[in-house]
């Protein structure tokens, strides 16, 4: 049934407005002047959503990604029979034809992706619980399938490609901004430069793919919704002057209904990733050293990103390991975007519930250790040992396993004892492993009137001393059930530390 999400492009909550009354250039100079706004800086965790028609199969091979369903089947990729890429392609095909058969066209999944279950206040009461302050979804991925009345979509398939005239029937993105904001989370959108098979696209025609397709249909999004985040991506066949991205990126910053609110990341054409546009992007990696420029991890609860029945619960993270890669990631100036793959009919998967609700408990009591924070120094207290060095320069995807860093480490290689964050004069001093007795907090200074408690317990006093050059901390021991949370302890250190 359709309905009018009219009320979705109320005006935004107020909030400190990047660049205002700046006039921007369509060149990457100008573009790149452009602050990212604080509220994303702020915000520190947010949630992606992939869901669309490849959520039906939901089929990948482990270790890969279901929503590239339709490539997998409809491309044939690398001729080397013995490369991975020809093992993937062979698996996801035998898998088609045995489930769907082999004349099975990927069209015929959208009458299939159903969202009856759907349920948009539920969805976003999850969000909110789970202590994120925005969400990201997935508007269009490659497939070109759009979750919201796109005329463009229909014109340029030849079909009815939206979730409006095919399959839901209901404007899937209108429903859940709607939601979203009223639980006063901030609303943004993944969408997909390109497309596989768009006849547009097919026939080599690019400009006549971005004219005529690429930039009304991400203005409609735009100015349909007023999402406080683009994630762009898909930009990786084509250098930005192709897409024409810094002109798209000026009507955004210049004209759109978000122009002094809006962020968008990094990914806007082949030569842009952690050089041009907004925050920089990294997915299953390390992030990027440092805070001199935002930047997000990005990764799912399971590996792909869109639901895949093909995984079990050994491919889905801990709780823990969750907490610790938000934990480090903040401590290290970035932002996390978590995702989460919705059924084709339009549940979260409870799996995925119960790892967001452990989030959410921690942030509950912690999360003033995390929201509003900003780095202090190195954000890491090491023990002795081989400090471990990621190189994130070249490799977005560079391994980055938190747990051994934080909990386990190789024997002879150091561990992070503590991920710090400031907000203003106060420190935090986050535990991954709670210490029995003393912690030493090396080379930090403290005035003498500081006070330092224990984050969501009674011990508002705990006792500490300086060192010459270092803090002697004198742990207290909770008892049963004073800590109603599990996970990492924090320190809130107030009085001016240096």
């Amino acid at each position: 049934m359709l309905r009018a999400f009219a009320f979705a492009c109320l005006t935004l909550i107020a909030a400190p407005l990047a660049s205002a009354q700046q006039k921007f250039e369509p060149t990457w100079e100008s573009i790149d002047s452009r602050p990212t706004p604080e509220w994303w800086s702020d915000a520190k965790f947010g949630i992606f959503i992939h869901w669309g028609v490849y959520s039906v199969p939901a089929f990948a091979t482990k270790g890969e990604y279901a929503e590239w369903y339709w490539e997998r089947v409809g491309k044939p990729g690398n001729q080397d029979p013995a490369s991975k890429d020809a093992q993937i392609r062979r698996e996801t095909r035998a898998f088609h034809e045995r489930v769907y058969g082999k004349d099975f066209d990927y069209a015929g999944f959208a009458p299939l992706f159903t969202a009856e279950m759907f349920d948009a206040d539920k969805w976003a009461g999850i969000f909110e619980q789970s202590g994120a302050k925005y969400v990201v979804l997935v508007s269009k991925h490659h497939d070109g399938f759009a979750l919201w009345p796109s005329k463009e979509a229909n014109a340029s398939w030849g079909r009815p490609w939206n979730a409006v005239d095919v399959g839901p029937r209901r404007d899937l993105v209108g429903e859940l901004v709607a939601a979203v904001r009223r639980r006063n989370l901030e609303m943004g959108f993944y969408y997909s430069l390109y497309e596989w098979f768009n006849p547009f696209w097919l026939s080599g025609d690019v400009n006549a793919f971005v004219e005529r397709h690429l930039f009304p249909q991400f203005k409609d999004l735009v100015t349909r919704y007023s999402p406080s985040v683009i994630f762009s991506d898909g930009e990786w066949d084509l250098p930005s002057e192709k897409w024409r991205a810094p002109e798209l990126l000026a009507w955004l910053y210049n004209e759109s209904p978000v122009a002094q609110r809006v962020v968008v990341n990094d990914r806007w054409g082949r030569e842009s990733r952690h050089k041009h546009g907004g925050y920089y992007t990294t997915e299953y990696g390390a992030g990027l050293p440092g805070a001199t420029h935002a930047w997000e991890e990005n990764r799912g609860l399971g590996h792909s990103y869109g639901f895949n029945r093909n995984e079990d619960l050994v491919d889905y993270a801990t709780g823990s390991r969750l907490l610790l890669t938000l934990l480090d990631t903040v401590s290290r100036g970035g932002n996390l975007l978590l995702n989460v793959g919705p059924t084709a009919d339009g549940r979260i998967p409870v799996v995925m519930q119960d790892r967001l609700a452990y989030l959410g408990q921690w942030l509950k009591h912690n999360g003033e250790a995390i929201y509003g924070t900003r780095t202090f120094r190195d954000s890491a207290q090491w023990t002795a040992g081989k400090r471990q060095e990621v190189d994130t320069s070249t490799n977005y995807r560079a391994r980055y396993d938190v747990e051994a860093l934080t909990l386990h480490p190789a024997p002879g290689d150091a561990r992070k004892e503590v991920l710090f964050t400031r907000k203003g004069k106060t420190l935090y001093a986050i535990l991954p492993l709670y210490p029995a007795g003393k912690l030493v907090l090396r080379d930090l200074n403290l005035d003498s009137s500081a006070r330092i408690s224990l984050l969501g317990s009674k011990y508002s006093d705990v006792k500490w001393r300086q060192a010459s050059k270092d803090v002697v901390v004198t742990l207290p021991v909770p008892g049963d059930g004073e800590l109603p949370f599990e996970g990492p302890r924090v320190l809130r250190i107030e009085g001016g530390a240096s």
